[in-house]
């Protein structure tokens, strides 16, 4: 037996926010926005939704296409840099709402790159256990810390979730290769400067508005291009399969004309990249499992197809997995 994809889901939430009234906000233009990100419009969460809130919605689309019970999950892994609360982790809250009591929870904060280092743990505790099934969720709620005055991340980030359900399944389905990075050297180039250890949330803080997500937009896309195009080729040589030979390319949405630029440099021109940013905009560690639910949903992935994911954002961080697709609808 592989250890691989079960079953997938995702949530977006019904608040669409179009280009015209970011732009508003913002202090550019609907076609400026557009044209350097290549995003229509994205989904804001409503006032009394959290991120486990939009995380329990995926999850439960991920149980019901596997036909599982809340109850038969063994393990729940939230990736989310915007949990709920500083404290308690935002999978034990998903926990309550799904009822999976039987489960063990914990999150993990890689930020974009999450979801991918969330399903390799998941396929390290699922090898060590055969008969276990993980629940996998990357969710977060970016328009709750976004500072409307910095174009270089407001027209960018939304709210999403995005799950799978991992377990065992038949050979020669599953995950072949995963590959993760980490470069701490670079932590500079994403971050929110207040309400951790360091600098307490106060009202100074507050004012100064340290609670906002930063980012220094070039810098990251020179992260990008520098480093993400060699880790995807490095995790295919290694696992032994020519780059041309992958079917379906399931990204980060970070910014669509970065996406075209990794692409290029990667050689992924004869794969189908998945692409959900133009309606949903960045929407951080959900990113991916959002974007690999709707391939998988629309019937776009076949049995056999060659699939890969990669994730990579702030610390910096790159997480990338390579897998033969073998999940049902």
């Amino acid at each position: 037996m592989g250890i691989g994809i079960i079953s997938t889901g995702s949530y977006l939430p019904k608040n669409e926010v179009g280009n015209e009234e970011v732009a508003k906000r913002v202090g550019v233009t609907a076609e400026w926005i557009e044209r350097k990100t290549q995003i229509r419009s994205r989904r804001y969460a409503a006032p009394h939704e959290a991120t486990s809130d939009l995380a329990v919605r995926a999850a439960e689309r991920a149980l019901a296409q596997a036909n599982l019970a809340a109850d038969q999950i063994d393990y729940i892994i939230v990736s989310t840099s915007t949990g709920d609360f500083p404290q308690p982790p935002t999978a034990h809250l998903v926990q309550h709402g799904l009822g999976a009591y039987g489960a063990a929870c914990f999150d993990i904060n890689v930020v974009c790159s999450g979801f991918v280092y969330a399903l390799e743990v998941a396929r390290g505790l699922v090898a060590a256990r055969p008969d276990a099934r993980a629940l996998v969720i990357g969710a977060d709620v970016y328009s709750r810390i976004l500072d409307f005055t910095d174009r270089k991340t407001a027209i960018l980030f939304a709210d999403g979730a995005g799950a799978a359900v991992v377990g065992a399944v038949p050979e020669p389905y599953g995950i072949i290769a995963t590959d993760l990075y980490s470069r701490g050297n670079a932590h500079h180039l994403i971050r929110v400067e207040a309400g951790g250890s360091r600098n307490p949330a106060t009202a100074q803080t507050v004012a100064e508005g340290g609670h906002f997500f930063r980012m220094d937009g070039r810098g990251v896309r020179d992260f990008v291009a520098e480093h993400v195009p060699s880790a995807l080729l490095a995790l295919a040589d290694r696992a032994g399969v020519e780059i041309g030979a992958v079917d379906h390319f399931v990204p980060h949405q970070a910014n669509g004309v970065m996406l075209g630029e990794v692409v290029e440099r990667t050689g992924l021109g004869t794969a189908q990249t998945h692409r959900t940013l133009i309606r949903y905009g960045n929407v951080g560690s959900a990113s991916v499992p959002v974007a690999l639910d709707e391939a998988n949903r629309t019937g776009a992935l076949k049995p056999g197809d060659l699939v890969l994911l990669a994730g990579f954002g702030g610390g910096m961080s790159i997480g990338a997995s390579l897998l033969t697709w073998g999940a049902r609808i």
